[in-house]
């Protein structure tokens, strides 16, 4: 995978897709203060990592899920390294049978594609019907890493500007779990 090996300070010169520049006019809105890499795409964890080096923070695992019923939508934000089962986080929540959301339900609720989930998605969720679960362990690290909602750049801007200024802008508050690192 190819990644360009420069850490930029702020949005690009040149104009990105409509839904990355939403992303950049948010945080410039804010005044969230962000750098970015530049790659292929990163379809996953293991691509991540690759680009985790130049970013110098972690990029979180984004996972968009669903009820049984396909009524209740979540996304899921928690370290990008840490193992995910549906049965300890659905216990805490108080819901059965998580599963993965649909590509048609992402793109209608977040207007995001698979393999480009990011909280900063939730921008595009107006009526509120996607419901933020946090894995509290995010909170230990100073910086947070996430692409701007397509998965070829990533972005690293402060935790407490996250929780403090990004998402209540956004109208989400999380709701907190706590997800172990081992799993049965």
């Amino acid at each position: 995978m190819y990644i360009d090996p420069t850490l930029y300070a702020g949005r690009p010169a040149e104009t990105r897709e409509e839904n990355e520049e939403r992303c950049y006019e948010l945080l410039d809105r804010l005044g969230v203060r962000y750098y970015r890499v530049d790659h292929e795409a990163a379809e996953n964890i293991p691509d991540c990592e690759k680009v985790e080096g130049l970013l110098g923070c972690g990029i979180c695992k984004n996972l968009f899920l669903t009820n049984r019923q396909q009524t209740d939508f979540y996304l899921l934000i928690m370290p990008g390294e840490k193992p995910f089962k549906t049965k300890l986080l659905s216990k805490q929540i108080g819901t059965a049978r998580l599963s993965f959301g649909s590509p048609a339900d992402m793109e209608r609720l977040l207007d995001l594609h698979p393999g480009s989930v990011s909280v900063l998605g939730l921008m595009n969720d107006r009526e509120g019907k996607v419901r933020l679960l946090v894995d509290r362990e995010l909170l230990e690290a100073e910086n947070f890493g996430c692409h701007p909602c397509r998965n070829t750049t990533s972005l690293r801007f402060s935790t407490r500007e996250l929780f403090d200024t990004v998402l209540p802008a956004v109208g989400h508050a999380p709701t907190w779990v706590e997800l172990p690192w081992t799993v049965d």
